[in-house]
């Protein structure tokens, strides 16, 4: 059968939202054996899907919220998949009023994780279950198999679990989906790889404009490394497709198309989600937080064109020998992405502290390991990496991670030091080598900072000699004594 009327019951599983992401996820399920009920608010939407895709499988056609709902098996199993926000609502608001105890809704937008758990609160209050999926991707991993992150109550995964887990990625027969953990949780996860999506993205365009500026290389000279890089540690999605990106020429111009895109990278917000939540958990992603702000100054257009050509001082030349530069960068991208994903994964455990939620951070590499947009090579000895030690302070403290950065240490600094002698900017590897050696350094000049606010504020300090809970403060205005606080 390839689309039916409304036939009651029939479905196991119905998707509402029918834009590429949606479609995709619908022809999934059908191409897996499901019969999916499908809904969209434009009824045009509807059956274009099955004009043009209703032969890949079992679709129940619907008009309205009741059809759709009326069209499922019991508990009933609803996969959202519209904007995030207000348009969310609204639909969950809809499906809700129409659903019975013990059914079924799934978020498998990107929402902002408090909303998620506002939601599922919301839900469970009325007998609903809510689950919030973060999907990762795109349009191809939706249609294939994508990285899926669900929250919500386990119970909850026991019903819709084998479904998302199906038509999930899969890596060494590993299915890449998971129950993340409680409410927001799957959210919360989604938005921190999103971030650290950023980071990759910033670190690989600072890399890709050594090489262009630096060296001098064209775009199909620099998509070759980037194909050669894409044979060893740096083996990741992202890297194949920047080799890709550069290859490929501009129909009207002849030119490469990177050269007449416009150098202005536009964003949806969950990488200044990653970067707010950090800072209301106290945890330093700076590399994050660098590719959120580089995006910021790439769309400041005003500000850049009364700044450009603004004085850049005494400037070096290209660097002197062409391919152990190129061997540099290479060494200096792999630590810096080892820097994005450790500060990704210290802000996930930070999360699931915070809100009780009990991540496995080692199910969570398992599951980016196929489907989402920072699949990697790296991913293997991060999964490893916890599986030794779950409560891994730090990824860079595990002896993998730990060699790879000290074998990759001068290159990073060569790096860093040329991009300052060439005037290129570099955010993202000087924010990672700067964290880094924040990381190793013994004693930081945060003690100066301490005393100056005692000074000002009388904001009291710690002392190396005293109990870590015992503070003190200095009589800065009276006879500089030392006092308990």
């Amino acid at each position: 059968m390839s689309s039916s009327e409304s036939t009651s019951g029939s479905a196991q599983i119905g998707v509402t939202g029918l834009a590429v992401m949606g479609s995709n996820i619908a022809r999934n399920f059908a191409r897996h054996g499901y019969t999916v009920a499908v809904h969209n608010r434009s009824i045009a939407k509807t059956d274009a899907l099955l004009a043009e895709h209703g032969h890949e499988g079992d679709f129940v056609r619907s008009e309205t919220v009741a059809e759709f709902v009326a069209a499922l098996e019991r508990p009933r199993k609803v996969l959202i998949m519209v904007k995030a926000g207000a348009a969310t609502d609204a639909v969950i608001e809809e499906l809700a009023e129409a659903m019975d105890d013990g059914d079924i809704i799934i978020d498998g937008g990107n929402a902002l994780y408090t909303d998620t758990i506002r939601r599922e609160k919301a839900m469970r209050e009325r007998g609903l279950h809510f689950v919030g999926a973060g999907i990762s991707g795109g349009e191809e991993g939706a249609l294939h198999g994508p990285s899926i992150m669900p929250g919500g109550p386990a119970e909850s995964y026991e019903s819709v679990g084998p479904l998302l887990e199906e038509i999930s990625a899969h890596v060494e027969g590993v299915p890449c989906c998971t129950h993340i953990g409680p409410d927001g949780a799957g959210h919360f996860v989604k938005m921190v790889h999103n971030g650290i999506e950023y980071s990759d993205m910033q670190l690989i365009g600072e890399a890709y404009q050594l090489l262009r500026d630096g060296l001098g290389r064209s775009a199909v000279e620099i998509a070759e490394v980037f194909d050669e890089w894409n044979k060893g540690d740096l083996d990741s999605f992202l890297v194949e497709i920047t080799a890709a990106v550069l290859r490929q020429s501009d129909a009207k111009t002849g030119q490469p198309l990177v050269d007449v895109i416009r150098d202005e990278a536009e964003q949806k917000g969950t990488g200044r989600w990653t970067v707010k939540s950090a800072l209301d958990l106290g945890v330093p992603v700076t590399g994050i937080a660098e590719a959120v702000f580089a995006r910021a100054l790439s769309g400041s257009v005003d500000l850049r064109r009364t700044t450009t050509g603004l004085a850049s001082g005494k400037l070096n030349g290209s660097p002197d020998d062409a391919g152990k530069f190129v061997e540099d960068v290479r060494q200096a991208l792999y630590a810096s992405m080892i820097l994005a994903y450790a500060q990704g994964f210290d802000q996930i455990q930070a999360g699931s502290a915070e809100y009780n939620w009990n991540v496995n951070p080692s199910g969570v590499a398992t599951i980016w390991r196929g489907g989402c947009i920072i699949r990697a090579k790296l991913l293997d000895p991060i999964r490893d990496a916890f599986d030794e030690a779950p409560n891994l302070a730090s990824l860079i403290t595990a002896p993998f991670f730990r060699s790879a950065i000290e074998s990759a240490i001068d290159s990073w600094r060569r790096v860093v030091v040329a991009a300052t002698q060439l005037g290129i900017p570099i955010p993202g590897f000087s924010s990672a080598l700067s964290y880094y050696d924040a990381l190793r350094t013994e004693r930081l000049p945060a003690a100066l900072t301490q005393g100056l606010r005692d000074y000002f504020g009388a904001h009291t300090y710690g002392r190396i000699d005293a109990d870590p809970g015992q503070k003190f403060h200095t009589l800065w205005s009276g006879d500089r004594t030392e006092v308990p606080a």
